[in-house]
């Protein structure tokens, strides 16, 4: 995986996403999620762990003392793509990060489904974060992509994304949502922001798709 001209800022925030090469579903079962799930907190840390490998069924509080080279402030996964909030932690991190996961997973899933050849759609994206604003609205951007795709018409039913880890701080798996719940007096403050959205999301995303059938 080649690397980016300009490298990402350390205790800098960005918007990461890719899709499936040829906009194929790269989630395909219960599995494919779960399994994709183990590998992000596999790799947001550094340091001595066992091998990924060797596991069949993962727990998200193992060697979380390690020290993490990015923080994954939230996350959705979709059939097709994902998008994370990154925050890089540590000296390229994120192009570390992304290159073992994307790398990981796309071995994983070859593998399981018998094909060959790439599976992402070229290099990760990566949008910088340059204000609080963007910040926010960011999450909450990522959080209602099930609601859009008509996935879930409750984002609480929804597994493979972090927002029940931000509504509930009990329901923690490694998601880092404080630098976002820090603007927000609570959790259902929050919970209402993007709840309070829901719709004029779904409207934007239809009038994109007609304006795209035109052209």
């Amino acid at each position: 995986m080649p690397y980016r001209l300009t490298p990402f800022q350390t205790d800098h925030f960005y918007h990461v996403y890719n899709r499936g090469v040829e906009k194929r579903q790269v989630f395909s079962s219960q599995r494919d999620y779960e399994r994709f799930l183990q590998t992000i907190y596999y790799y947001q840390f550094s340091g001595p762990k066992p091998k990924l490998s060797t596991y069949k069924r993962f727990k998200f509080k193992e060697f979380y003392n390690n020290p993490k080279i990015v923080e994954i402030v939230c996350y959705c996964l979709m059939p097709n793509h994902f998008h994370f909030l990154l925050k890089q932690v540590k000296e390229n991190g994120i192009q570390e990060f992304m290159s073992k996961l994307s790398n990981s997973y796309a071995k994983y899933f070859n593998t399981k489904h018998k094909r060959v050849g790439p599976l992402w759609q070229g290099q990760f994206k990566a949008i910088s974060v340059d204000s609080d604003e963007q910040l926010i609205h960011l999450s909450r951007y990522i959080h209602l992509n099930p609601i859009v795709a008509d996935l879930t018409n409750d984002l609480t039913n929804f597994e493979y994304s972090s927002y029940n880890e931000f509504i509930d701080l009990n329901n923690r798996n490694f998601s880092s949502p404080e630098s976002i719940l820090s603007y927000f007096s609570d959790n259902n403050t929050y919970k209402d922001f993007v709840k309070n959205y829901e719709a004029s999301a779904k409207d934007l995303h239809l009038i994109k798709s007609l304006l795209l059938d035109q052209n």
